[in-house]
């Protein structure tokens, strides 16, 4: 909505003379555009951005008062700005000063509307963004670029793990498939083809000597490794990741309850995220809706048997307790879930509804250092980091995409962030993560769970994180 104060700069431009109109038009323009890089703050300017707003001033005495009028505004973003997180936005506007006198250009006739036109697009194109400047300017070594390098080079260095134990595994677990999909996708997201290079020579023995590796999809933690031959595809459009990935969701479907749902529908929490993911994905690789209303049919349900009244879940409906883990994989498959669930389908509203109820609940129970506990109703229980990654990439993902309130959720996604990475020690390996859990009926049982230290269920959530930073 414009303000009383535009309505005049519009007016006046319309009734100065050809050069001073000129002038209002790009003043306007300049001021609507740096205003949006503000909002971004983080965001880098593309080359023909720059040249744009080379070009939109003639006046040098205008041009002087401009960018004092700029940086009177901007002064507390530049001045933290950090060069490996984003734009710093002092060298930007040197930059152009420096060559504001090659590039000028006389604008006149038609310049103040196509002024304006560029402005309203740039403008137009910073608004899906404008969350961004909360989530930069990150304490040194925090930035998700450097956190998600470490975690994705830690991971891909090593061999595959056994929730543990010593010994290989006898086919690649889901910890393992979680941490993986992290690392891709924060690969493609922050550029690094080396890494993904290696992240994909990693999975093609798999379909070779060590083609035993490859689950047996016959239960919802072995089924979801089909997310990773899947993410593949999504990237590198090689045919023999999408006919091993959509067989496995297929498989998940073969002969389903006669209520729709797949046979591996057991009404534990975990599998919220379990079942999802890979149907999510199915329908990512190939836009084929059956998959994504798989997964949003069994999502609703789920919500439908296991949300208590006050937002969060039972680990299953015979067990009592908001295991914060357990409540992690609702939390981020509902999130993975969303990001693709079209606007219009019909189980979309209750889906949003359930999550939304879920962040708000969640909110009062982070600790002040940013991190939820084991069980999350129990301040005596101990900080747990799978969790609080998993809630805080819920959070973030809710507020990119406008289904959370900025002003409520960018805190407590951001102190998420800085907490959980805290937890990150000097070989790149998460502390305080909560063991493999069963589901049992006994308080005690999920308080004295081991906290473990490099497991992938808490590396995993990590590089989520850091991939929605960067999305």
């Amino acid at each position: 909505m414009r303000s009383a104060g535009d309505s005049r700069v519009s007016v006046a431009a319309h009734r100065a003379e050809p050069e001073n109109r000129n002038n209002i038009a790009a003043s306007t323009s300049l001021l609507i555009i740096f205003r949006s890089v503000y909002l971004l703050s983080g965001k880098c300017f593309s080359r023909v951005k720059l040249k744009i707003l080379y070009v939109m001033l003639r006046d040098s005495k205008l041009w002087t008062r401009l960018i004092q009028v700029v940086f009177s505004f901007m002064a507390p973003v530049t001045e933290q700005t950090n060069l490996t997180n984003g734009c710093a936005l002092p060298k930007v506007i040197g930059l152009i000063t420096r060559k504001h006198k090659e590039l000028r250009m006389k604008i006149r006739g038609k310049g103040f509307i196509q002024l304006t036109a560029i402005a309203a697009l740039i403008l137009a194109a910073s608004l899906p963004g404008m969350a961004q400047k909360e989530f930069s300017n990150w304490p040194a070594g925090t930035s998700p670029q450097e956190v998600g390098k470490r975690v994705a080079e830690r991971y891909v260095a090593g061999p595959h793990t056994n929730f543990g134990r010593p010994t290989p595994p006898p086919s690649i677990t889901y910890p393992e498939v979680c941490t993986w999909y992290g690392a891709l996708t924060f690969a493609q997201l922050s550029g690094d083809k080396d890494l993904s290079a290696r992240l994909i020579k990693r999975f093609d023995p798999l379909f070779a000597e060590e083609s035993k590796l490859v689950p047996v999809p016959d239960h919802v933690d072995r089924t979801v490794f089909g997310t990773v031959p899947l993410e593949l595809y999504i990237e590198t459009r090689q045919q023999k990741y999408l006919d091993l990935g959509k067989g496995i969701a297929d498989k998940q479907w073969e002969d389903p309850q006669a209520d729709g749902l797949t046979k591996q529908t057991r009404f534990w929490i975990d599998d919220m995220f379990m079942i999802t993911a890979v149907q999510v994905q199915a329908y990512r690789a190939t836009g084929d809706a059956k998959y994504i209303d798989r997964a949003a049919l069994e999502m609703s349900t789920y919500l439908d048997k296991l949300q208590q009244p006050n937002g969060l879940f039972y680990h299953a409906p015979d067990v009592p307790f908001f295991w914060g883990r357990g409540n992690g994989w609702v939390a981020a498959g509902m999130t993975e879930l969303l990001r693709s669930l079209p606007k219009k389908h019909p189980r979309r509203a209750r889906i949003l509804a359930g999550y939304q109820k879920m962040m708000k609940a969640l909110l009062q129970y982070q600790g002040k250092d940013g991190v939820w506990r084991q069980l999350i109703d129990h301040p005596e229980s101990w900080p747990e980091t799978s969790s609080t990654g998993m809630f805080t990439f819920a959070m973030i993902t809710g507020v990119k995409n406008g289904w959370l309130d900025k002003k409520t959720y960018v805190p407590a996604a951001r102190k998420g962030w800085l907490g959980l990475v805290s937890y990150i020690n000097k070989d790149g390996d998460v502390t305080n993560v909560c063991e493999g859990t069963n589901k049992k009926n006994d308080l005690q049982y999920y308080l004295d769970r081991a906290r473990n230290t490099g497991d992938l269920h808490g590396q995993a959530p990590i590089l989520w994180c850091a991939s929605a930073l960067l999305r």
